[in-house]
Formats: structure tokens, sequence, C-alpha cells
């Protein structure tokens, strides 16, 4: 057996046709790997046509993993390894490959018919056109048919298992644990023993090809990461939003209700939340956006914890209900996982384009709090911070997540629960013999918040609706004065929480840096794999990332204002570079990407690089 070469880092990407199975394949490689003990962060590409046909372009699939022997951040730029199951998935991903990155293809998929599907003229295997990489042609289908002979598995089920036969062969190259695998086929498929099995042989025939065979690179190894004690978890962000809703309904001592209709890319916290009765979760799809998150604020008048999730159309619909719990003073958490927009754009691709709407995205003065995600693993703490802020304020919050959060996948440390914070919050008592009449919109003195008075308990009764309510009683009024005081009481409530946040943290060394790169969101990853490719170079950059939106933290016009270059990379026209410069009136200058795809760092270093390069 050949000597194993180290490696640092990998990054492999597996593509194929929508029904090739790469994102189950993706998946168990990264779960080799968690259990290896390297650092990974992955990324799923979907298919934007649901049902596209077999071996177009539009119905590539694909996963990437990038895994390390140290902290990593992002994904990836380039692939280093490009495993591709038919023409289609070459020809969709090559342009993503460097020059003398690695192609692992099926060659059995090189046939006349597929080539055409597309869009080649011949055949790149044979015609040059991949001179410049390292190419592994390998009979993927032949061999999977002939491994998976002995299951009796039908033929088709046989071919299917190609995918199993791909990840035996990386599992080999990059030096995985395979029994990890093996096990979750036998769970997997212990009900069908003849697929089961048809599997277990392409996975072990991947392995021992690439064992045998000599045709390959490798075997490599990239070494376990040191990371801090603890019990870890491979998390994706909707999963870790899910269990930080779990985990708020416990910390806030309140049953959870979740009110969804099914939509890309946030139905995965819809089902999770489904599983998770035994935490008192209570989940509902509704028959629409506006049912759902109607719904979700009756149970918080019914005081329950609730909690509504969608992508930016589902917002939208939202908005007349948000501006009644807004209206209402009770707390209410909308989830927002964002796509690529207007209407029904991009579903399966990832955008930073609904700010501006959960900012003032509804009619009427109705500001509430935004807070945002910036990490797989940080969207169960945002979870819980977006409640925390709800409970105690009685407002409803905007948690803006996006597709490649959602979806993408990291190592977890498990919290120490004793750790996580009190947010539970006292419902009103009913008032004592000879004491004054309950007052629904009486205010706590420190954070402006109202009763939270549980329907039904006497002596609690008031009333409630989306007309403007008098100052104290509750009461529906129509008081010009009355009006501007609830308007201003309201905004004044918001605006108070910047109290109760923390101060924005700057990454800045030396404090001396000539420019500073300002991010929210999933650009966090990119930019901090940006700044530190930059300090390496030589450069003086500052890195600020913004979790609280609105409202924002008290020391951010001071930081902003503390650097002679403001740069703010997003995946929008420039919407919080609108929010900032309106605000502190600094010449913020945007860095902008709209194509449904996150950024790379190689983007953000390069803007930086030319904005500080440039005359002031």
């Amino acid at each position: 057996m050949p000597e194993l070469q180290a490696l640092e880092k990998v990054v492999i990407r597996f593509a194929g046709d929508s029904g090739d199975g790469m994102q189950l394949t993706g998946d168990r490689f990264s779960l080799s790997s968690a259990v290896f003990g390297n650092d990974l962060v992955t990324v799923p590409d979907y298919p934007a046509e649901i049902r596209a046909p077999a071996g177009s372009l539009a119905g590539v699939s694909a996963f990437q993993i990038h895994i390390s022997d140290h902290d990593i951040l992002t994904p990836g730029d380039s692939p280093n390894v490009l495993v591709a199951m038919n023409p289609a998935a070459l020809r969709a991903n090559l342009a993503d490959m460097a020059a003398g990155s690695t192609l692992i293809v099926n060659a059995d998929a090189f046939v006349d018919r597929n080539l055409a599907k597309a869009g080649y003229d011949s055949n790149p295997l044979t015609d040059g056109a991949l001179a410049g990489f390292t190419v592994y042609e390998v009979p993927m289908t032949s061999l999977t048919l002939e491994a998976a002979k002995a299951s009796g598995a039908k033929s088709r089920e046989s071919e299917r298992a190609k995918n199993f036969f791909a990840l035996g062969l990386l599992s080999w190259m990059y030096s995985r644990p395979t029994e990890v695998t093996l096990q979750w086929i036998e769970q997997r498929f212990g009900a069908k023993p003849e697929v089961a099995q048809a599997n277990t042989l392409a996975f072990k025939a991947g392995y021992n090809f690439g064992e045998t065979a000599e045709l390959v690179g490798g075997p490599f190894e990239v070494k376990p990461t040191a990371f801090k004690p603890g019990t870890y978890a491979t998390i994706s962000g909707n999963t870790a939003l899910a269990w930080g809703i779990v985990a708020a309904g416990q910390l806030a001592q309140l049953p959870v209700f979740l009110a969804s209709y099914p939509i890309t890319p946030a139905s995965d916290i819809l089902h999770e939340l489904s599983r998770r009765q035994n935490f008192g979760v209570r989940t509902m799809q509704a028959e629409d956006e506006i049912a759902a998150a109607g719904a979700a604020l009756g149970a918080s008048f019914g005081g329950h914890l609730g909690v509504t999730t969608t992508s930016g159309p589902g917002l939208d619909l939202k908005a007349e209900t948000i501006g009644l719990a807004i209206s209402l003073e009770l707390p209410l958490l909308i989830i927002d996982v964002q796509r690529g927009g207007p209407s029904t754009g991009l579903p399966t691709k990832t955008e930073q384009s609904d700010l501006l709407t959960a900012m003032f995205g509804r009619h009427g003065e109705a500001p509430l709090p935004i807070v945002a995600c910036k990490t797989p693993g940080h969207c169960f703490h945002a979870a819980i911070e977006a409640v925390r802020l709800a409970l105690k304020y009685r407002t409803p919050v905007i948690l803006l997540s996006d597709g490649y959060l959602a979806n993408s996948a990291e190592p977890w440390l498990l919290p120490d629960i004793a750790g996580l914070p009190d947010i539970s919050v006292p419902f009103a008592s009913p008032p004592g013999d000879g004491a004054a009449a309950f007052l629904p919109y009486a205010r706590d003195p420190n954070t402006l918040a109202r009763p939270w008075a549980i329907p039904g308990t006497p002596g609690l009764e008031h009333r409630i609706g989306g007309l403007e309510k008098a100052d104290g009683t509750g009461d529906v009024s129509y008081d010009a004065a009355n009006h501007e005081l609830m308007v201003r009481t309201r905004a004044a409530k918001i605006a108070g929480i910047a109290a109760d946040i923390p101060p924005l943290d700057v990454d800045d060394p030396d404090g001396d840096a000539d420019l500073l790169v300002l991010g929210w969101g999933s650009t966090y990853g990119s930019i901090a794999a940006a700044v530190e490719r930059l300090r390496r170079r030589g450069r003086k950059v500052a890195h600020a990332h913004v979790v609280h939106l609105n409202p924002f933290p008290s020391n951010l016009g001071e930081v902003v204002h503390r650097y002679p270059k403001v740069v703010i990379p997003e995946m929008n026209l420039g919407q919080l570079t609108k929010l900032v410069r309106a605000e502190f009136l600094v010449d913020a200058r945007a860095v902008t990407k709209v194509q449904g795809q996150r950024f790379l760092f190689s983007e953000i270093e390069s803007a930086v690089v030319a904005i500080m390069d440039a005359t002031p």
C-alpha cells in the first residue's frame, strides 16, 4: 500500500444528477470526517428545478465539504477534488476548479446521449479539454453493478448504489473510517436487506478499487483537529435554529407552539420541531403563511412561546399580522430563512435581501428588534437571544438566517446547559382586593413592556385588536395625542433594547487598522477568512460583525467613525450599507453579490485590496 501523504486540508465536491444521491454521499463523508476528528464546513447546492430532466445542467446537485486539521470558517472557495458522476456534473462545476486540481469522473456516463444533454459537442475526456487537470476515469456504474450482483437487488437498485462506490473510493483516498458508514447503511436500509447489501458491496468495492487499482491519487491523511474538549455534533443552521427554539422554551419555562407553512429553505425547522413533542413543543402546518402567523400570535396571547418560520415571500404575507403583534405588544418569534427574490425568485439559493423588509416592511411606525445568525452553530444561540428579547420586551422579533446557513454544517460544541440564560418572565397577577383595576398597557419603567396576561384569568380581562389602544387602559382610542404617545412609546421600547445588548466587538489586534470590514449574517466566515489572508499579506484590516441589526449596538457609530474606510460585503445591493450611511453619516462602501451564491473569501479579499489601494 502506498505511504500516507499528509495534508493540512482538502476541499471536495461531489456532483451528479439530482437522483444520484450526492447530498447523501456528502453527508456521509462529512459524518465520517467528524468522527475522525477533523474540523469541517459543508455546503450543499440544490438544483433550482425540482424535476429537471435527468442528465441536464439544470438537474445537477452538488455537495462541497472542507475538512482540515485546524480551525476553518468556510467550505472553501475552489475544490481540490471534483467527483463528477456524469457530463452535466462536470460541465456545471468545471469553472470552479483551479488548474491542476483533481477530477474523478464516472467514465461509464460519458456516452453520446449524456454528452449531448450536457451540451458537449465532443467528449471532454478525449478531446484535450481537461489537459490542465489531473483526471481519473473510473467506470463507477459498471463496477458497482458487478459488485452488487451478489446482493440479489434489482438492476436499477444496484445502479443507484454507485454513489456509495464513489463514497468508498473517496473514503480510501482520504483515510476516512469506514465503520460509521457501514453501520449507517445497515440501519438506513435494514428493512430492505438486498438494497442494504448492494450499497455495502458498492461501498467496499469503491474502497478496494482505490486500494488495489492504483489509478487514483492517495492515500492522503488530514489529521484530527485539536478541538476544545467536550461533546460535539455536526449541525446545520436549520437544525440549530430548531434546537435553539426548544432550548428557549425550556429556559423560559413556556410551552412552544410553532405554526408554519412549508417553504424552502425554512421547512426543515418545522420538520425537526415536529419530532420534539417530548419537550412540550407543538407544531401546526398551516394552510398558508397568514394563517401560520395568526396561529402563532394566538398562541402567544394564550401564554405560549409563539413561533412562525418562513422565507422572504412568506415574510411579505405575514406583515399585517406582525403589525398586529406590535400593536398588541405580545412576544412573537418570526424566523426568516432568506432566499433569492423577489417573488418566487431562486427558491433553493441563498441571499441576504430581506433586511430592509425586516426593518420597514410594515405600514405605520412599527419598529421591532432584528437579530441575525452568523454561523450554523450560532443559529442556536441567536434563537435564544431573539426569544429573550421577545419575551422581555413583549414584542415580535425577526430572526434572520439564509439558505447558506440553513443547509451548511459544522462541528458544534454542545453548550453547558447550566451556562444558558434564564429568560423566563412573569405573567401578570390578578389585582388583590381593594387594588386598582388591571391596566393592560401599564409599563414596566425599565423596559416599557406591558404586562403579559393569560386570557381567562379573573381580574385580568382586557381588550385586544388592531385598533389603537389608550395608554394604560388599553381601550380603543382615536385620540390624536394618545396615538402619538403610543407610537413614540413603542419606538422608545425598541430603541431602549440597545442598552440590553452587548457592544459591538471589533477584531483589530493592533488597534491601527486602515479599514474596517463590517458584516452581518452568513458573510461571517468568508469575511473572517479574507481578513486573515489580508493580514498575512501585511494589510491592516479590522473586522466587526453585527448580530443585533435593530437596534444597533450602542457603540456602532463610534466604531465606524474610527476607521478611514468602511467596507460592508452583503448578498444584496447594499442594504446594511444604506442603514449605516443614513444612521451614522459615514462613507461606508458596499461590496455586493446577488447570484444566489455565498461570498467567496477571495472575492472579499480582492474587493478590500482594491478599495485600500484606491485614492481616497
